[in-house]
């Protein structure tokens, strides 16, 4: 190898790192602006949480009520940054794409967020109808229900964060299928192995109780078959490109 070409590896390598950099920081300087509008409106996005289990909650000690303003500025800012770090990831990996393959995952930025966001709407809704009723019934006037902000919030995003990451199943699923990592045919090998990890999950959010862990055990499922479909779709348009693109070089 020649000093010259060393040289431009190195340079080339530098670049990337420098790229890298300022897509994180331009990330990051997203997130701290969400983060500001969340602690702003924090008393807000409270009372719609409090609303929903019909009782104050309890705080025992001064710094639960900052812990309280930062967690939810916090899912704020996660929530609403989401898209911002989907499109600098694929700011990031665009030179290396074709022209089809940016414009196939540029649509994915918005069902990035979009799934994000129903993976914590759905999370609550498990919560909110089936998980805390459920806790709530095991009581039977046994003692006096008094919740903390600290523990109860900490087991919200337990139950609720879990769904938010795994609804990103299919996008993801689809973007590393149209980048070449990914094949349905390894997904559909991997089933057993996926459904025993999303069994395993769905387990550790809900309490123990089968018929609890099998509601949400099952659209955890639906969505993994729901990202083979969809991953399918995608690898036959990339290998039908590919064949048409073979065709045309060969007549050429």
């Amino acid at each position: 190898m020649t000093d010259k070409s060393f040289e431009d590896k190195e340079m080339n390598l530098t670049d990337h790192l420098s790229e890298l950099r300022n897509r994180i920081i331009i990330t990051a300087v997203f997130f701290i602006v969400f983060f500001i509008v969340g602690f702003i409106y924090s008393k807000e996005i409270y009372a719609f949480f409090q609303h929903d289990i019909g009782m104050k909650l309890t705080v025992i000690s001064p710094g639960e009520i900052i812990w309280i303003y930062f967690t939810l500025a916090g899912i704020v800012a996660i929530a609403c940054t989401i898209p911002i770090f989907a499109l600098q990831v694929w700011l990031f990996v665009k030179p290396g794409l074709t022209n089809t393959e940016r414009k196939a995952t540029l649509a994915y930025i918005p069902a990035v967020f979009i799934l994000f966001i129903g993976g914590l709407v759905f999370g609550y809704y498990m919560f909110i109808e089936l998980i805390l009723p459920f806790l709530l019934s095991l009581n039977d006037g046994m003692f006096n229900e008094m919740f903390t902000v600290d523990r109860y919030f900490k087991f919200l995003i337990r139950v609720t964060l879990p769904f938010a990451v795994l609804f990103e199943i299919p996008i993801i699923a689809m973007f590393l299928t149209a980048i070449g990592i990914l094949t349905p045919d390894y997904m559909r090998k991997t089933r057993k192995y996926a459904y025993l990890i999303l069994v395993i999950i769905g387990t550790i959010v809900t309490p123990p109780d089968f018929i609890l862990q099998l509601v949400v055990a099952i659209p955890l499922i639906l969505l993994y078959e729901i990202s083979i479909y969809l991953a399918a779709i995608v690898y036959r348009k990339k290998q039908r490109k590919h064949k048409e693109f073979m065709e045309s070089d060969t007549f050429d």
